[in-house]
């Protein structure tokens, strides 16, 4: 293949170079995104999570129930005189919380509330960098299935022309064994390169979930690359707008309003009693107060555990926060690194490598050189190939995770 289709039309049209295509139907990356908002078991998870949430929050917000109780029986005197006959009596009781314990477990629970929000967006975050992750992934095995299918035509072809050499006597029958085995080396690379396309359809098909018909394919080309902004600058973004650290400082909230509660909850919570009970031959209205005493248990427990679980919230935090720089400086150093071996491999390499094939198959023909050196050209050509198509995804692939981490998908 030309070097100038590699240069002029590899980033408009890598994923289109020929090969077998199961029959099925084609969808674009906004499609598959679609489709995964809507069918993703991830996505699906992270928004039950919510509901649960918000239920939990409404759960925290309810006042206690009232209890209401009635007793009925029978009187029976066992003296002279007494009266027999039916009775009756009933209580109400309704436990009082404190405005404070209302307001700290409510705090609890919007927090719950809010980190679950957040969850979610680091859910939609991840979705959608996967999904395109693994939509480049294919687009680059299907490539390089392409360049092995290429390369394994051309060494059939070098395998025909070499025999007809042996058997006219212009070359050894060595020539002729090497030659046979590049070809079927070629073959099985060829295989196992269309085999891993398939492996990475299942991949995409198990993250869009199952509206995904079987035998698609998927259509595209790599976008224009772009410039990230400098590190100092990413970070700043990162720690501004990532769901995933406003997750954790909203469940260090939350654990700290759970603290507070089990604070307050120490104070006795009064329940108010009210009855009313009736005799054969006398009423009788009561009305009163119960207090618990917090004697045997002053909840040292739920404190100190309440107490633990901010610091465990704290600390993940900071872990989280740790975590995802080492993720962008990991990120922006691979677009380094591959920007520059495209851009290597763009300022000579690749023509270098095609033109050594070319010279020393004239080589061959003129018998020159061997069969060892033609063989060991072409497959220097097509490793250049390769190594070109991997650094061009691999960047890629570096800018949707610095992509993932600016939060972008969550502008308005």
């Amino acid at each position: 293949m030309p070097t100038k289709v590699f240069l002029g039309g590899l980033l408009l049209a890598l994923a289109l170079i020929p090969m077998s295509r199961a029959a099925g139907q084609d969808f674009t990356l906004p499609e598959l995104l679609a489709i995964a908002e809507t069918h993703s078991p991830m996505l699906a998870t992270a928004e039950a999570q919510r509901e649960i949430a918000a239920g939990a929050l409404r759960t925290d917000r309810a006042y206690p129930n009232p209890s209401l109780e009635f007793l009925a029986g029978r009187s029976m005197g066992r003296r002279l005189g007494a009266i027999d006959g039916g009775n009756l009596q009933s209580l109400f009781s309704q436990l009082v919380e404190s405005p404070g314990v209302r307001s700290s477990r409510a705090s609890r629970g919007e927090a719950r509330l809010d980190a679950a929000g957040h969850f979610f967006s680091t859910a939609v975050l991840l979705v959608r960098a996967q999904v395109k992750q693994t939509f480049y992934e294919i687009l680059r095995l299907r490539n390089a299935a392409g360049i092995a299918a290429e390369n394994q035509r051309l060494l059939e072809d070098i395998r025909n022309r070499v025999r007809v050499r042996v058997n006219t006597g212009e070359a050894p029958r060595y020539d002729l064994v090497r030659a046979e085995a590049e070809a079927l080396s070629a073959s099985k690379i060829r295989e196992s390169a269309e085999l891993q396309v398939n492996q990475a359809k299942s991949v995409l098909r198990a993250m869009v979930g199952s509206a995904l018909p079987e035998g698609f394919e998927v259509v595209g080309a790599l976008p224009p690359p772009i410039v990230p902004p400098s590190l100092d600058s990413l970070r700043e973004e990162m720690l501004a707008r990532y769901p995933a650290l406003a997750q954790a400082e909203a469940e260090v909230k939350s654990a700290k309003a759970r603290l507070q509660l089990e604070q307050r909850l120490r104070t006795p919570q009064p329940t108010v009693l009210a009855g009313f009970e009736r005799d054969p031959d006398l009423d009788q209205w009561r009305v009163g107060v119960s207090i618990p005493l917090p004697i045997w248990n002053q909840r040292q427990g739920p404190i100190a555990e309440a107490a633990a679980g901010v610091q465990l919230s704290e600390a993940n935090t900071d872990q989280q926060r740790l975590q995802l720089l080492r993720e962008l400086e990991s990120a922006v150093t691979l677009y380094r690194i591959a920007t520059q071996q495209v851009e290597a491999l763009e300022g000579g390499l690749l023509q270098e490598a095609e033109l050594g094939m070319k010279v020393a198959e004239t080589a061959y023909k003129l018998g020159a050189r061997g069969i060892l050196d033609f063989l060991d050209a072409q497959r220097i050509f097509q490793r250049v190939r390769n190594d070109y198509n991997d650094a061009l995804f691999e960047r890629q692939a570096a800018l949707i995770d610095i992509e993932r981490l600016r939060a972008m998908e969550m502008e308005p």
